[in-house]
C-alpha cells in the first residue's frame, strides 16, 4: 500500500495526530464520551454512532492518531491484541483460503491459526522465516496472504521484511506484520512494504498495564471490511479503553526510547554473568538478526530474554528473589515485567516443541520498564546471586 506521510516529527504525532484544531475555551484534555449511544438524526441511518460500530468520538480520535503513527491510510481500534489479529486476517480470508505464517508467533496467535482458522476452512502452512525460499516453496494457488510478527515474542528475532515484500508484490499477496514489539516508535512496516500492521495496544501504545485492546492499520477499504468483521463477532473497546489509549500514546516516544536505553543496558550486564546461559536482545552484536535489526529498525527495543544455565529450577529460584520486577503476563508498560513463557505465552506446548521453538526451560522474558537502569540491574544481580 501506499504510505500516508506525516506532516510532523513521530514525538508530535503522538501528542497531537488526529486532534480536530482548538477554539477557545476548548479543554487540553480529550474528553471522555463514556456513552453506548448517541443521538440519531430522524429520517435518515446516515451518521449513526454506536460503540459496537467503533465510530464514536473518542475510538475515531485515537484511530487518527494510530494511523498517523504508522503512515497508514486508516485504523481500526479493538478490543484485544487477538481480536485484532482474528478481524483482520477474516477480513482477507475465506473457507478454502491459504494462509502462510511464520512459525515463529505467539502462542495464543498459533492457536488462532492452526486451531480456530483451520476449523472455519481456512488452511494455515507454517514455515520457517530462516528457509530460504520456504515461503515461495510454499505457496498455492489459493494463498491469499503472509502472516509474520518482528521482533518476535518471546525470542526476540528479527525479520527482514525486504524479501518477503518482494515476494508479496510479485504474486499479488497481502504481508500482515504483528508490529507489538517494536511499537510504531521502533519500527513502522508499511515503509518496509507490509499492507496490513497489527498491534496489541495493552502493550507499548498503552504502556500503563491498565488497557486491553488492538488494533489493525492500513488502507481505508481494507479497514472498513475489518470493522465489518468486529461488528460482527463483537471486538469494539469501550470508549473509557480509547480514551486511556489516546493518553498512553502521548508518551509513546519518550516511554520506548527510555525502555530502549534500559534494555540495552540490562542485556549488556546480562552478557557478562556467568549464570546467563544466553541474552536474547538484538541491540547485542552477538545476536543472530544484528545486522537485519540496525537496517530495520530505529530502537532495538525494551523486550529482552535471559536463559539462565540452571534451567527451570534456577529460573524459579531467580523469579522468586526479585524485587523491582514484577512476575506478570504481558508487556511494554511503564513497570518492568518478568515471566516464564513455558507457564504464560507457550503453555499449551509441550518443552520439546518449546525448545524447538527457542524456549527451552529457564527462559524468562523480561519487559524493561523506565525505572532507573542501575536499580533494575541491582535487582537481577540480586536474584541471581
Amino acid at each position: 500500500m501506499t504510505r500516508k506521510p506525516r506532516p510532523h516529527g513521530l514525538s508530535t504525532v503522538a501528542v497531537h495526530g488526529g486532534a480536530d484544531a482548538a477554539d477557545a475555551d476548548s479543554p487540553v484534555a480529550s474528553a471522555l464520551y463514556q456513552s453506548v449511544s448517541f443521538v440519531q438524526e430522524i429520517g435518515t441511518g446516515e451518521g449513526l454512532r454506536y460503540t459496537r460500530y467503533g465510530n464514536t468520538p473518542n475510538a475515531e480520535l485515537v484511530q487518527r492518531r494510530l494511523a498517523a503513527l504508522e503512515g497508514a491510510e486508516a485504523s481500526l481500534v479493538l478490543g484485544s491484541g487477538m481480536g485484532a489479529t482474528a478481524c483482520a486476517l477474516l477480513a482477507l480470508l475465506r473457507p478454502g483460503d491459504h494462509l502462510l505464517a511464520s512459525q515463529w508467533i505467539y502462542g495464543g496467535t498459533h492457536k488462532l491459526l492452526c486451531q480456530e482458522f483451520t476449523a472455519l476452512g481456512i488452511h494455515v502452512t507454517l514455515v520457517d522465516p530462516l528457509e530460504t525460499r520456504g515461503w515461495r516453496r510454499r505457496l498455492r494457488k489459493e494463498t491469499r496472504a503472509i502472516f509474520l510478527e518482528t521482533p518476535v515474542n518471546p525470542t526476540c528475532r528479527v525479520l527482514d521484511l525486504r524479501p518477503v515484500t518482494i515476494l508479496t508484490k510479485e504474486i499479488g499477496l497481502a504481508l500482515v506484520v504483528d508490529s507489538t514489539f517494536a511499537s510504531p516508535v521502533n519500527l513502522r512496516p508499511l515503509e518496509h512494504g507490509a499492507d496490513v500492521v497489527i498491534h496489541s495496544t495493552t502493550k507499548y501504545l498503552n504502556g500503563h498495564h491498565d488497557v486491553l485492546g488492538g488494533a489493525v492499520l492500513g488502507t481505508a477499504p481494507y479497514i472498513e471490511e475489518v470493522r465489518q468483521k468486529m461488528m460482527v463477532w463483537g471486538q469494539a473497546p469501550d470508549p473509557f479503553a480509547c480514551w486511556l489509549l489516546e493518553r498512553g500514546l502521548k508518551t509513546l516516544d519518550v516511554r520506548v526510547k527510555r525502555q530502549n536505553e534500559n534494555a540495552m543496558r540490562v542485556a549488556r550486564w546480562a552478557s557478562e554473568r556467568k549464570e546467563v546461559r544466553k541474552v536474547h536482545y538484538p541491540g547485542l552484536e552477538s545476536h543472530p538478526d544484528h545486522a537485519v535489526a540496525q537496517q530495520m529498525l530505529d530502537g532495538f527495543g525494551g523486550m529482552l530474554a535471559l536463559e539462565l544455565s540452571g534451567g527451570g529450577r534456577a529460573a524459579d529460584r531467580f523469579v522468586r528473589r526479585l524485587k523491582l520486577f514484577t512476575h506478570a503476563p504481558s508487556l511494554g508498560g511503564v513497570d518492568s515485567l518478568v515471566s516464564e513463557p513455558r507457564y504464560t505465552s507457550h503453555a499449551s506446548l509441550t518443552t520439546d516443541e518449546r525448545a524447538r521453538l527457542g524456549v527451552p526451560d529457564g527462559f524468562l522474558r523480561l519487559s524493561i520498564g523506565i525505572e532507573d537502569a542501575d536499580d533494575l540491574i541491582a535487582d537481577l544481580e540480586h536474584a541471581l546471586k
